[in-house]
């Protein structure tokens, strides 16, 4: 598979202006990406932009600290599904993993799964904030819950994607969820990289230059 079907082309940034996500869709049409990025008020903005290519799009929820209820989180994903969302990229609740409180944090992924329906979930583990058990612990939760994807970091956090973390990430997850590594790839080299170790996505804001 050529590298521009790995790639969410992402903007996430709070102070992206209209012109900004249209850019975005406008690069993601161009080199064929598998998907845009964004947060939940550009979904129909990215939709108008991308047309009717077959580009995804793919949003954000609860983001970026993982932290509002488990109903909030559920409503705003089908609000984005409404106005076109294809994908949900979910943060965990960080605060609940590191308390212990497995049972909540399994149910949530699950909950969130079950709302959405045949649309992909991607649960955001934010590796940086976690210990090596607390990351094993965080993917078999999202197994368990039948997420799509484990996903490694919001960009947002202290740190972004590792080798490392994907390493430990697909030896937990094997075949039974895909793994997207974000936050932090900016160059071709690094890319590839991880498409050697398993990874089936990868998040980046730097999506051409990747490609060039």
């Amino acid at each position: 598979m050529p590298l521009e079907k790995y790639i969410d082309h992402t903007n996430l940034k709070p102070t992206a202006t209209q012109t900004d996500i249209t850019k975005l869709c406008q690069e993601a049409i161009e080199h064929d990406f598998y998907a845009v990025c964004v947060n939940g008020c550009h979904v129909t903005l990215a939709k108008e932009s991308l047309g009717k290519t077959n580009i995804k799009i793919a949003v954000v929820v609860g983001f970026p600290l993982g932290a509002m209820s488990t109903k909030a989180k559920i409503f705003e994903a089908l609000d984005c599904i409404e106005h076109g969302a294809d994908e949900i990229d979910m943060v965990i609740n960080i605060g609940w993993l590191k308390s212990g409180m497995y049972d909540a944090v399994r149910n949530e992924i699950k909950a969130m799964k079950q709302a959405i329906g045949d649309k992909i979930l991607k649960v955001i583990i934010e590796t940086c904030y976690l210990t090596q058990a607390e990351k094993e612990k965080a993917c078999v939760l999202a197994v368990e819950a039948h997420a799509d994807f484990v996903k490694t970091s919001t960009g947002f956090g202290t740190a972004g994607a590792t080798f490392e973390d994907v390493k430990l990430l697909k030896k937990i997850v094997g075949d039974r969820a895909r793994i997207k590594a974000s936050g932090g790839v900016k160059d071709k080299k690094t890319a590839l990289k991880y498409i050697e170790l398993g990874v089936s996505r990868i998040g980046t804001s730097s999506g051409p230059n990747l490609i060039k």
